[in-house]
């Protein structure tokens, strides 16, 4: 069986697990739903349903009450349909049973609707009756039309403020603020918000369409039972009323009241703001705060309390009760008031005899100020460029380099500390990593700077200069020609882009440099909430932080990302009894990273061409390497220089070809010859990936372009 083959039974069965577990419960409930419209039902199971009917609803509106805002329960109004069309479905089971065996007593359609008619309403079909009516009227007029009217307007709204929202969204996006997924993020919850709020609104309708029906299946039932008991079952008038109006009462109390509820939940969700307490610390926190609207309340309700004729004890309790609210929440906050004037008199003593009593300041470690990990020296002319007041777009752009960097690479790139440098030249600038200069140039800020890729039509007029960042020859020309600069294939940028490009260039080639051993821990404290059985049997168990830092650091140098820290903190952890070697421990980890390193050189080709050693050149520096380790050198090779010589000469006209070719300069070696080769290649500043065979996917395809011997 083949790797497709297996996949796809995978998925199978994943589909048929999920099915087991969970996806057949809606269709199922749909179905009864439909089985109990159209099949007879006992008294038992009604009683079963109508109880599930309650407790769902009771469910429903804590939820509502609990939720933090109107997205977290975004599914309310499929469970308002599905409840209703329940709730509907028992109004004509039970109006089968009532009607079929009603005549038979209380009990003919079940111990609920049997306890609504007669507990809650007395046995008095008259008060069922208004006590109904009253239901229905509160639901219908009160609830459901504020509910639906909020929901309308909502709705409206949402969709009104789509577009402003989603252009904010792409203005962030172009600034650097967010990040794609951040973006796309945004635009989901957006686009849930518009569909709720529409959903709510054509919800509200179903809420209301179930208030009609109530009243109509009441009074169908009433004729309906009449009409059945008197004719077919030869009951007296009296009786028959009775009988027929107790089980429909108690039958539209039943599904009445968890209607209520239902709409008081959707009420609740279409009132709700966003934020982050529930409703009743939101109650809490508004209403009961203010000392002065509790007061008044315990006046009025006292003055109340001592009319006469008035229940005084009921009033003059709550009276009592608010009163002391008021006095509580008024001596608290008397006493956070004077906590916060001690502390404010304290700090204007302490000011004072500072300034009475002046100190000469003592020398301290403060004074011994850290080198900056990156440093950004500018000149006095370019001082505006790094002023955002002067309308400056060097600090957001080099903060949309850390950000990209972080991403890519996999640790957080340290801030870039800027300053001016009066001994620069006014339009210089200069990089420093760890205080040492790592580059630097001169720019010109009012003008921008148009580079040669190395194919161009025509000359144009400007400063001639080299492009800082990959040293290309490049032109400082007037920014009113750069449309004509770019019709001849000049690629044109500000001085902005330059510094900015140029910095990008310099972290990328120094990544490595800035790793420390308080970056590794924050990795491995984020990875600690994903997988922690792993981190705690890696650091030290395992290996110590040392050997962690240095796989990682080999592995920045040869430019391969650290993002997936599990795979390579698990290859670590599977290698590392077997040697504590760091070359060892590196050329395991970029195994275990084999299709990130392949995809960053070739993308997603499936055919990859390579350049390889010859044999016998192979063999003559695995020869030599086996010589270097029998006298102790284990990670270097001994040439003769007239054959290192010959070996950097063919390696960089294999590179030249493979780029005129348009082909990614890889070369392919045995796994012990990959980290000597790195380090040969990298003496020789030749711009090449070294790869060993084991590092190629089982799905991938290799084309030897050429050898070198």
């Amino acid at each position: 069986m083949n790797a497709t083959d297996s996949l796809t039974q995978k998925n199978q069965s994943t589909g048929l697990l999920n099915l087991a577990q969970g996806n057949l419960g809606v269709p199922v409930l749909l179905l009864t739903i439909l089985g109990m419209m159209t099949l007879p039902i006992p008294p038992f199971l009604l009683d079963v349903f109508f109880s599930f009917n309650i407790a769902i609803a009771i469910v429903v509106i804590l939820v509502a009450a609990y939720a933090l805002r109107p997205l977290d329960f975004a599914v309310f109004p499929t469970v308002l349909l599905v409840s209703t069309l329940l709730r509907l479905a028992l109004n004509v089971a039970s109006t089968r049973v009532v009607l079929l065996e009603g005549h038979q007593g209380g009990d003919a359609a079940g111990k609920v609707i049997q306890s609504f008619g007669e507990v809650v309403i007395g046995g008095n079909y008259a008060v069922g009756l208004v006590v109904f009516l009253i239901l229905v009227i509160i639901n219908f007029v009160v609830v459901t039309k504020g509910a639906g009217r909020i929901a309308e307007v909502s709705a409206r709204f949402t969709l009104d403020a789509m577009p402003g929202k989603q252009m904010a969204i792409d203005a962030d996006l172009n600034s650097g603020l967010i990040n794609q997924e951040d973006a796309k993020a945004r635009r989901v919850e957006i686009a849930s918000e518009a569909d709720f709020y529409g959903s709510m609104d054509g919800a509200s309708k179903f809420v209301r369409g179930d208030a009609v029906a109530g009243i109509m299946i009441l009074f169908i039932n009433i004729i309906g039972g009449l009409a059945i008991g008197m004719v077919q079952h030869e009951l007296e008038f009296a009786r028959a009323m009775e009988v027929y109006s107790l089980l429909t009462i108690g039958d539209g109390l039943v599904a009445q009241i968890p209607g209520l509820l239902l709409s008081t939940s959707a009420a609740i969700m279409v009132t709700r703001v966003s934020s982050s307490k529930d409703m009743g610390e939101q109650i809490n926190s508004q209403m009961f705060e203010s000392p002065k609207a509790l007061a008044v309340t315990s006046a009025i309700v006292g003055f109340m309390g001592v009319i006469p004729g008035m229940p005084h004890v009921a009033f003059l309790t709550l009276a009592a009760i608010t009163g002391g609210a008021a006095y509580m929440i008024s001596q608290r906050k008397e006493k956070v008031e004077v906590e916060r004037v001690a502390v404010e008199q304290a700090q204007q003593v302490q000011e004072q005899q500072q300034q009475q009593v002046p100190k000469v300041p003592e020398i301290g470690w403060d004074d011994v100020q850290p080198v900056d990990a990156i440093g950004l020296e500018v000149g006095y002319r370019l001082i505006p460029m790094v002023d955002k007041a002067q309308g400056g777009e060097l600090l957001s752009r080099i903060k949309g380099i850390r950000k990209k960097l972080s991403q890519d690479i996999g640790f957080l790139i340290p801030s870039v500390h800027i300053r001016d440098n009066l001994d620069l030249m006014p339009t210089a600038y200069r990089i420093t990593l760890t205080g040492v200069t790592a580059g630097g140039a001169e720019i010109y800020p009012d003008r921008d700077l148009a580079i040669n890729p190395g194919q161009v039509f025509g000359k144009i007029d400007g400063i001639p200069t080299t492009d800082p960042a990959f040293g290309l020859e490049a032109l400082w020309i007037d920014p009113g020609m750069k449309d004509q600069a770019q019709t001849l294939g000049y690629t044109v940028v500000d001085a902005s882009t330059v510094v900015a490009t140029h910095i990008n260039q310099l972290l990328l080639k120094h990544t490595h440099e800035l790793l420390g051993h308080d970056e590794v821990q924050q990795m491995l404290d984020m990875l600690a909430k994903h997988a922690p059985k792993l981190v705690e049997n890696l650091v030290p168990d395992t290996v110590s932080m040392n050997v962690m830092l240095a796989v990682l650091k080999n592995l920045l140098m040869e430019q391969v990302p650290i993002r997936d820290l599990r795979t390579i903190a698990e290859a670590v952890s599977a290698n590392a009894h077997k040697s504590q070697d760091i070359v060892a421990l590196t050329g395991a980890v970029r195994v275990a990273l084999r299709r990130t390193i392949i995809q960053s050189i070739y993308g997603n080709e499936d055919v990859l061409p390579a350049i390889a050693l010859d044999p016998a050149m192979e063999q003559l520096l695995l020869k030599s390497l086996q010589n270097s380790q029998q006298n102790g050198i284990t990670d270097d090779i001994v040439l003769e220089p007239g054959l290192a010589e010959k070996i950097q000469v063919a390696l960089r006209d294999a590179t030249q070809r493979q780029e005129l070719a348009g082909k990614p300069a890889v070369l392919l070696v045995s796994a012990p010859l990959r980290a000597v080769m790195v380090k040969f290649i990298r003496y020789s500043s030749v711009d090449m990936q070294v790869l060993s065979y084991g590092e190629i996917p089982d799905d991938k395809q290799i084309t030897i372009e050429s050898t070198v011997g």
